[in-house]
């Protein structure tokens, strides 16, 4: 999948993910809520994937998410974390006091 194509994400509310099927499998980015903020805890990749577009693609889906919904959004996973260092636009969606 190139990281340009649109992926279909599901917002799989039971298991608190959401998900994407990639050539290798599903891959997923675990969350939980509380008070208009989503934090970001885990992210499920299966066997050999290796794709860090895809997955960079997969979160800025769901930081497209958060902001229409008007979620602030800390990323829990070491992984979320860089992505906000890389993209440094997506700061704003960060609470406050919370600095990457």
């Amino acid at each position: 999948m190139e990281p340009t194509e649109t992926m279909e994400i599901k917002d799989n509310t039971f298991a608190r993910q959401f998900e994407t099927v990639v050539p290798e499998g599903l891959l997923s980015v675990e969350y939980s809520f509380q008070e208009k903020k989503i934090f970001l805890t885990k992210i499920n990749t299966p066997e050999n994937f290796e794709n860090q577009p895809v997955l960079d693609n997969l979160l800025k889906s769901i930081l497209e998410l958060s902001t229409e919904k008007k979620f602030r959004v800390v990323p829990i996973h070491p992984k979320i974390a860089a992505f906000f260092k890389k993209n440094p636009k997506y700061k704003d969606l960060l609470p406050p006091g919370i600095r990457i």
